[in-house]
């Protein structure tokens, strides 16, 4: 793609997520569209927010389980930008029309106390860790999901470039230890409107939530980027996103790690 057709495909998806109204699948548009290209997008997206007015927190890491990869056909994860204004209270009512199709994800946060940056170990990153905690992130999609036209779904350029689907974010209100707690065994189970919906475990996040870490360090320096202290981790989810229509409760049971809540008003 050109810089020009980038520069435009972020303006597109910046409009979508401001007027509520999807636009057209990038895919579609540019079928010679590469990884690269997507990245390149979601990088001017990110400048637009941050012209906007926004603040980087942290970080999303996607696509770690085995069935989201294999539908995708990929063998890697995805990642993109936590902002400030996606941070809501443990509990909080997400405000009607604020997402435009939203879903929920289970996952362990990892906050950080100091940087990483290209190749680092398992243990790099747990030294780097303050803390970890449960959490719900919140998708949506700028992108439509399918073309009405020649009904192709969704593939893994648009959503890279649509900021890999990250919309949202809500901690738990505990803080433990990443090295004592068994991040592997770590899990929740989900109910929507009080019906169990999914069950998952650390351990569908790649085998170890602290890989998905692992392999953002090294991308991320690929780009001249880095892990800041202080920034919010989104590991990955273990369990399938959740559908979140107007009224839906949702209700992460961690178990010793507490509940996550949450309300779509």
């Amino acid at each position: 793609m050109t810089p020009e057709e980038i520069a435009a495909a972020a303006e597109n998806l910046y409009e979508a997520e401001q007027t509520g109204q999807q636009t057209g699948l990038i895919s579609v548009a540019h079928p010679q569209v590469t990884m690269e290209d997507a990245y390149a997008i979601q990088s001017a997206l990110i400048d637009r927010k941050l012209a906007a007015g926004r603040t980087v927190i942290g970080w999303k890491i996607g696509l770690t389980s085995r069935a989201m990869q294999q539908a995708l056909n990929i063998d890697i994860p995805d990642s993109g930008v936590l902002f400030d204004d996606m941070m809501f209270e443990n509990g909080a009512t997400i405000p009607a029309g604020r997402f435009i199709q939203p879903r929920i994800e289970a996952e362990i946060a990892f906050v950080m106390k100091a940087p990483l940056k290209g190749k680092v170990a398992r243990e790099d990153v747990l030294k780097a860790t303050d803390f970890v905690a449960p959490a719900i992130e919140i998708l949506d999609t700028r992108i439509k999901r399918i073309c009405p036209l020649t009904g192709q779904p969704r593939r893994i350029f648009d959503t890279i470039a649509d900021n890999a689907a990250n919309a949202g974010i809500i901690l738990g209100d505990g803080k433990f230890d990443p090295v004592s707690d068994n991040l592997r065994w770590t899990g929740a189970i989900v109910s929507a409107n009080g019906t169990v919906e999914e069950t998952g475990l650390g351990a569908g996040v790649l085998n170890d939530p602290v890989t998905g870490i692992v392999w953002l360090a090294e991308r991320m320096d690929q780009y001249g980027a880095a892990i800041e202290p202080g920034q919010v981790i989104l590991s990955g989810s273990f369990i399938r996103p959740l559908e979140c229509p107007p009224g839906t409760e949702i209700d992460a049971d961690f178990g010793p790690w507490g509940h996550v809540t949450c309300r779509f008003g």
